[in-house]
């Protein structure tokens, strides 16, 4: 059994978030400590704990949280951006669920 984190309970709806982008597989949310302008965490909704944690099973769920950033910052307008996964706690990796900060000096409406 996997050790539930904020973003579990968060992706579950069992406690608020700012989410700004949601779908199927994805879940994007506002950092609670904004290093940006505009600064959101991409989830999937399928656990995965960090990209060091990646199986042949589940190596498409990183190129799936760059594509679904793409596709927000497509429709936000938003046309620079960073994008950044942090690996275990020695890389920053601060919650234990695999996560991709997206970061750009350009606001959105809220």
């Amino acid at each position: 059994m996997e050790e539930r984190t904020i973003f579990h309970r968060i992706r579950d709806k069992e406690i608020p978030a700012d989410i700004l982008f949601e779908d199927d597989e994805v879940l994007a949310f506002r950092d609670i400590h904004p290093k940006a302008q505009t600064h959101l965490l991409f989830i999937p909704k399928h656990f995965v704990a960090s990209i060091a944690d990646i199986t042949p099973e589940t190596v498409h769920i990183p190129g799936m949280l760059i594509l679904k950033a793409q596709e927000f910052a497509r429709e936000k307008g938003i046309s620079g951006y960073r994008l950044t996964f942090h690996v275990g706690k020695e890389g920053g990796q601060e919650v234990m669920y695999l996560h991709l900060h997206f970061l750009s000096d350009q606001k959105i409406a809220s």
